[in-house]
């Protein structure tokens, strides 16, 4: 059971992975003669239903059978997948090789043209909301993340909101109103033109006229919820609350927001919120469901803006700025306090913890100066926490001291490259502007238009521009560049990664994440004096 967020068109409802197998032409003589494929969508839940209690004022979205997702492919209807209890599945029509499947969900609505979808034909239908008594009728899109192809296969894709759930507080109004007036009402779903992200997807028809309110309670309540269609603003038009209708321009819904002219609505942010310094992706990093966002780059301290004294009074820590950069320079091997870094011993945060090195500039290789807090046992965490460089202010990344930043542990490093739903097809190596690393997808991924994603390893063969990479950026994307490592030089710059942890191993080590060419290792140790890459990340809110 996933989240859908409230006035958030980029909400997302999980759909799990989709299995695609042949199997023989339907029974039913009114579908066109033709190829058919089999296809079902095992989902997280089994029932449709939008929850309005309190604590769920940004809604969740279960499944009930008959509910229907329709499939679409190279422009074209091709087929209707039926909720049984457990799966979505169907028959689809031709599904063109080497294009995307697109999926759409209507909330059990039927559409206006039931019984004119043509497989192989129809273009775009059309659904109407006014009647939302019984049911919330959420709109949704997605994208399968895999071309189709010929073969058993497996799809994933993660459905996103077209719409934005809203709730009206009728105090002041008469008891028995249970309609608003003058507000988009119809939405046209189209296979012909989903768009970039499907933002053509599911588009607001051009008429107004009345929704009918949604009780989430049996009794008489002055709460009434509903579904709304996007488009532009609410900012001119005045709302009456004795008839519940809007006047003057016509009532349109913001993208992000609502406008409040009078009514009580719950609204939310028109995105998740995103840490200063830190990348939209949210990724799950234990079974309790904790998200995390990473830092825009790998961590580095910029030693050459100090004046040499002994805490180097005006060098700072930044994020480094693109995801693609590292530094690399063979004058990380010494103990200058002026040289820029991104390579750092264990625990080296700068903050007197407790360790015998500690300062960021350190190089001394013998494991017993760097243990945390003094003793081999603590990991960076414990304590005060000074030990994780997280704790530092970073000038692009809010500037303030302990304000959440922080390295992975183990544990977290194995959930989200192992563990996690999906963690095969979410990950694999590649090339960002010339750089090697490895890229890590969110949960909730979407592959850009034009652009493709081979997961696993690679051999670093997911190549992209800068420009490319922008996209698979705002989608969520996360690249970890092959920095390499320090000992009595620097080795393998641009083709091993190796990122600290915040956990000890023992009296010697600590662990890290290490990736080559065709292989990546989320639970690895290294001598704790060893220069390593830290990435951070920060609890997503």
């Amino acid at each position: 059971m996933k989240r859908i967020s409230t006035i958030i068109i980029a909400a997302a409802l999980a759909l799990g992975m989709a299995q695609c197998k042949k199997t023989e032409t339907p029974t039913n003589t009114t579908e066109p003669e033709g190829k058919w494929v089999h296809i079902t969508l095992n989902v997280g839940a089994s029932k449709h239903d939008v929850i309005t209690e309190e604590g769920f004022t940004q809604g969740m979205v279960n499944y009930t059978s008959g509910d229907q997702i329709y499939v679409g492919s190279d422009n074209k209807y091709i087929g209707t997948l039926v909720h049984n209890g457990t799966t979505f599945e169907g028959d689809i029509y031709e599904p063109v090789e080497g294009q995307p499947l697109h999926f759409y969900f209507i909330g059990g609505l039927d559409p206006v043209m039931e019984g004119q979808l043509t497989p192989g034909t129809t273009t775009a239908f059309d659904v109407n909301i006014s009647d939302q008594s019984e049911k919330l009728p959420v709109l949704s899109y997605a994208r399968s993340t895999q071309n189709y192809t010929d073969v058993y296969d497996t799809y994933s894709c993660m459905l996103r909101n077209k719409c934005a759930l809203v709730k009206f507080d009728l105090t002041n109004a008469t008891a028995d109103a249970i309609q608003v007036a003058g507000l988009l009402n119809t939405a046209t779903l189209s296979f012909a033109d989903p768009g970039n992200n499907g933002n053509n997807a599911i588009v607001a028809g051009s008429g107004t006229g009345d929704i009918t309110l949604y009780n989430p309670s049996a009794e008489e309540s002055t709460e009434r919820w509903a579904i709304l269609l996007p488009s532009s603003d609410l900012a001119n038009a005045t709302y009456n609350e004795a008839n519940l209708s809007f006047e003057g321009n016509a009532p349109q819904v913001k993208v992000n927001g609502l406008i409040n002219q009078g009514i009580t609505i719950e609204n939310t942010p028109a995105a998740p919120a995103v840490p200063v310094g830190g990348l939209t992706g949210e990724f799950t990093v234990n079974a309790d469901g904790l998200k995390v966002h990473f830092s825009q780059g790998n961590l580095q301290y910029i030693g050459s803006a100090g004046n040499g004294d002994a805490n180097n009074t005006g060098a700072y820590w930044k994020f480094a700025d693109n995801q693609w950069d590292y530094l690399g320079n063979n004058g990380q091997l010494s103990n200058s306090k002026t040289v820029d870094r991104d390579l750092f011993g264990w625990g080296t945060s700068g903050y007197n913890h407790g360790a015998i090195e500690y300062q960021p500039w350190t190089t001394y290789s013998d494991n017993i100066r760097y243990y945390a807090y003094g003793s081999s046992s603590y990991n960076l965490y414990d304590q005060t926490g000074q030990a994780d460089w997280g704790y530092n202010a970073i000038a692009n990344g809010g500037n303030t001291e302990n304000s959440g930043w922080r390295t992975l542990t183990t544990d977290e490093w194995v959930y989200l490259f192992n563990t996690r739903t999906a963690a095969d097809v979410l990950k694999g190596h590649g090339k960002v502007n010339g750089v090697n690393g490895m890229i890590l997808l969110p949960g909730d991924w979407t592959l850009p238009e034009g652009l493709t994603f081979t997961a696993g390893n690679s051999d670093y063969a997911n190549v992209y521009t800068i420009e490319q990479w922008a996209q698979m950026e705002a989608n969520g994307a996360v690249f970890l560049p092959a920095a390499g490592y320090r000992a009595s030089e620097i080795n393998y710059p641009g083709t091993r990664g190796c990122y600290w942890s915040s956990s000890h191993k023992d009296n010697t080590y600590a662990h890290y994440l290490s990736f080559l060419s065709e292989k990546h290792f989320p639970l690895n140790q290294n001598p704790r004096y060893y220069g390593t890459a830290v990435r951070l990340v920060r609890n997503a809110e």
